[in-house]
């Protein structure tokens, strides 16, 4: 039994949720600012998923080509990495042109937030008029819509929780359950309780996914999820740290340090340690920095230059190694069938990370489909995939069987006929996401057959 199902027994909440209404009217403030995200008093008496808070936005392509999507934001109780309650936020976008009371799919889509500053988080970053230049949820947004076309309600959480905590243990999965829980929970919604639940995320949202489906059984059972997409879902952060330290992406793994060290003590006292002067000052950029910008201000560097002692010394250390290790996917196999998605040639998460993820998923008993496209690479491969990931989200919906397609997990992308005619499709999705028109029921997952 969940904490969600044994708390759901007792009386009547103690705690009634606001609703903004005029909230779509002004420009948004960054959650450190917002009231909306702080926690009301008593919340932590309230069960898992319910809602503190709710209000309509108004949602916009790069902050500023206003979308006539209807979106609610839920501002819900979920909890931290350490068992403790905490607010967290999400934004459900309802389909166009849906019945009210009509069965209704949920997507919880997890974006590539990889960023510690709330300007990266989508509740603030996909809104009209926010500020938030190099914030990859705003590119993203092409994709959350190609998700509207297929006729089904998105959950997209902030699921690095209020302090921005890329990398962490656990909490991901926490607040993507909880931000379904609460979408399904919040009656204008009109969302069913016995919806099938879906989850979607690639790099940082892939891993975000990835915690999600494998906290499901044990955290939030009641929820009816049929299926979870982990593209390149990062898998041993621990070896990517090391692998892209000093090159192109080092302010990836950069960014993940600046985050980890506010949740482990230890850690924090490596950092304080035996940074030097310039490297703490570096680290604290990267609070304020969008993932864009950390990348392009970090290109190159190498953490060696900001340490009195070598990298690799370091990396051995009891508290490092401890760090590591806990932060490493794969303690549990997800209970419901995944897709897996990664490119051979990815230059940013290891193929042979992946390899050993999926091998320990399929080994504890989940339903494996593992597309290791041969010739794409990291950042191409998620708008490629796309027709696949959802042709593969809408058989479980359906219930359809799995083995249909299985054989087809090595094929690649780019050699499929079906991948350019959904980049035809996202194409001219994302033509009305530009011009900010309505998104029509148009399915990708037809074209993928």
């Amino acid at each position: 039994m969940s904490v969600h199902d044994s708390a759901a027994a007792s009386p009547e909440r103690p705690f009634i949720a606001s609703h903004d209404d005029t909230a779509a009217h002004r420009r948004p403030l960054l959650p450190a600012d917002d009231p909306f995200y702080r926690a009301p008093g008593g919340f932590e008496d309230t069960v898992p998923g319910t809602v503190l808070r709710s209000r309509d936005v108004t949602l916009a392509f790069l902050g500023v080509v206003r979308q006539p999507i209807r979106a609610t934001q839920l501002a819900f109780r979920s909890t931290d990495s350490q068992g403790d309650p905490m607010v967290a936020v999400t934004t459900v976008l309802l389909p166009p042109g849906r019945e009210r009371g009509a069965q209704c799919p949920i997507v919880s889509y997890q974006c590539a937030i990889d960023a510690i500053t709330g300007r990266c988080f989508p509740s603030y970053a996909l809104r009209l008029r926010a500020r938030a230049v190099g914030a990859l949820p705003q590119f993203e947004f092409l994709l959350i819509t190609a998700l509207l076309a297929e006729g089904w309600a998105v959950s997209v959480p902030d699921h690095e929780g209020p302090r921005g905590l890329w990398g962490i243990p656990r909490e991901p999965g926490h607040i993507v359950l909880d931000g379904v829980r609460a979408a399904l929970d919040h009656a204008p919604l009109g969302l069913r309780h016995d919806a099938p639940v879906g989850f979607w995320g690639y790099s940082g949202g892939g891993l975000a996914s990835a915690w999600a489906a494998e906290m499901y059984a044990e955290y939030a059972p009641e929820l009816n999820v049929v299926g979870a997409v982990l593209g390149s879902p990062v898998g041993d952060l621990g070896n990517t740290y090391i692998r892209l330290n000093g090159g192109l992406f080092s302010g990836l793994p950069a960014l993940v340090v600046g985050a980890l060290q506010h949740v482990y003590p230890d850690l924090q006292r490596i950092i304080d340690r035996h940074t030097t002067p310039r490297g703490k000052i570096a680290l604290a950029r990267l609070q304020r920095a969008t993932t864009v910008e950390a990348v392009l201000r970090f290109m190159f560097t190498d953490m060696d230059d900001m340490l009195d002692r070598p990298l690799a010394e370091i990396l051995t250390t009891p508290e490092v190694r401890a760090v590591f290790d806990e932060i490493r996917l794969g303690r549990s196999a997800p209970a419901m069938p995944v897709l897996i998605v990664q490119a051979v040639n990815d230059r940013i998460v290891s193929v042979d990370d992946i390899d050993a993820l999926a091998a320990a998923y399929a080994a504890g008993g989940t339903s494996v489909t593992y597309h290791r496209d041969r010739f794409s690479e990291h950042m191409l491969m998620h708008p490629m995939a796309a027709p696949t990931a959802l042709r593969w989200l809408r058989e479980r919906i359906e219930e359809r069987p799995i083995d249909e397609n299985r054989q087809r997990t090595t094929w690649p992308t780019l050699l499929n006929p079906s991948t350019f005619r959904g980049m035809l499709r996202l194409g001219t999705i994302a033509a009305r996401v530009i011009t900010g028109r309505t998104i029509p029921r148009r399915e990708l997952s037809e074209l993928d057959r």
